[in-house]
C-alpha cells in the first residue's frame, strides 16, 4: 500500500517514452525496451567491435549490446547513466548484457571483470564510475569477480565525446598503469565500458593489461557508436 501511495505522488515513468511503468517494469517500459536497436554481436566472430581492434590490441572477443544513434533511445539511456547519476539504470542495462554473455560460449572462459577506470578526481566529482555500475549489473547473470584496484588512470584526460578520431587516440596514450599485477597474471579479463566509438580508450586499457604475462582480454560495452 505504501508503494502505491508513493507512486501516486512520485510516479515511475519510462525513461524513453515517459509512460507510467507497471510494477513489473524497471526504468524502461516493455514496448520501448523491445524497440531498442540490439546489435546481436555477442555470438558474431569478426563483428564491427572486434574489427576496431584489428592491428591494435589483441582481443579475444568483443561485443556491444546496443547500437548508438543520436536522438534515439540509446542516447537517452547513455546520458541518463553517465550524467544524471542513474545507477539503477546502469545496473539494469548491465543485467541485459550479462544475460547475453551467459548464453554465449565465446565469453565462458572469462575469469574476471575490469571496468574502464576513471581518474580519481573525475570519479569523485561524478560520484561513481558508470562502467563499474554496469559491471555490477552484469555479474547478476554472469558471475565473475570485479577488480577495480589493478588498472588505474593516471591522467585526468578531457572527455572523449566531441573529439575527432586522431584526437581520441592522442588523448589516452600512456594514460593507464597497472598496480597489483599479480592479481591478474594469467587471467582472461573482460573489459567493460559504456560506449565504444573509435576504441581509443579501450585499446589503451587493453594494451596496458596485456603487458602483464599470460593475460587475455575481451571487451563488452553497452553501446557501439561506430565513427
Amino acid at each position: 500500500m505504501f508503494i502505491n501511495f508513493f507512486n501516486l505522488f512520485f510516479p515511475r515513468t519510462c525513461l524513453c517514452c515517459e509512460r507510467l511503468l507497471i510494477s513489473t517494469e524497471n526504468q524502461i517500459c516493455t514496448t520501448c525496451f523491445h524497440h531498442l536497436s540490439l546489435t546481436n554481436f555477442v555470438n558474431l566472430v569478426n563483428n564491427p567491435v572486434e574489427k576496431i581492434f584489428w592491428g591494435r590490441a589483441k582481443i579475444e572477443a568483443a561485443t556491444a549490446f546496443l547500437y548508438f544513434q543520436k536522438k534515439e533511445n540509446t542516447q537517452k539511456i547513455l546520458h541518463e547513466i553517465k550524467y544524471n547519476g542513474n545507477i539503477k539504470l546502469a545496473k539494469f542495462m548491465g543485467n541485459q548484457i550479462g544475460i547475453e554473455l551467459k548464453n554465449s560460449n565465446r565469453f565462458e572462459d572469462v575469469d574476471i571483470i575490469i571496468p574502464s577506470p576513471l581518474h580519481p578526481k573525475k570519479k569523485k566529482k561524478r560520484g561513481y564510475n558508470q562502467s563499474e555500475e554496469i559491471a555490477k549489473g552484469i555479474i547478476k547473470h554472469f558471475p565473475r569477480e570485479i577488480i577495480t584496484n589493478c588498472l588505474i588512470r593516471t591522467n585526468n584526460t578531457e572527455t572523449q565525446t566531441k573529439k575527432k578520431r586522431i584526437s581520441r587516440w592522442v588523448n589516452v596514450v600512456d594514460k593507464f598503469e597497472i598496480i597489483n599485477a599479480e592479481t591478474i597474471k594469467g587471467k582472461h579479463i573482460l573489459l567493460i565500458d559504456d560506449v565504444i566509438t573509435t576504441g581509443a580508450t579501450l585499446d589503451a586499457c587493453a594494451q596496458t593489461l596485456l603487458s602483464v604475462p599470460n593475460v587475455k582480454v575481451s571487451i563488452a560495452t553497452l553501446a557501439y557508436a561506430g565513427d
